[in-house]
């Protein structure tokens, strides 16, 4: 399937906060994302308490050890909204 990629404000003020090098780990793995959000190499599974709470399927793809991307699925539409820790399911 063919998507549209967006992203929130939340996603690049954290983004930017990021250290160099997990910047460009994120980078890197948004070139496989593009591809394929469900990519084995990204560790893509769904988030349960947050999805509850948004009332809406969100995802979290694994970038690094502790890093995280969170988005969602709208149709042909990916958003990612927000970038960081686990802290992030909070």
């Amino acid at each position: 399937m063919s998507y549209e990629y967006k992203t929130t404000e939340k996603f690049w003020k954290n983004f930017y906060a990021l250290p160099d090098n997990q910047k460009a780990s994120v980078r890197e793995n948004w070139k496989i994302f593009r591809i394929d959000p469900f990519d084995p190499r990204l560790g893509t599974h769904k988030i349960e308490i947050l999805s509850a709470y948004a009332r809406h399927t969100i995802y979290s793809v694994v970038i690094e050890e502790n890093l995280r991307v969170l988005f969602r699925i709208d149709q042909n539409t990916i958003t990612s909204l927000d970038v960081g820790t686990h802290d992030l399911y909070q």
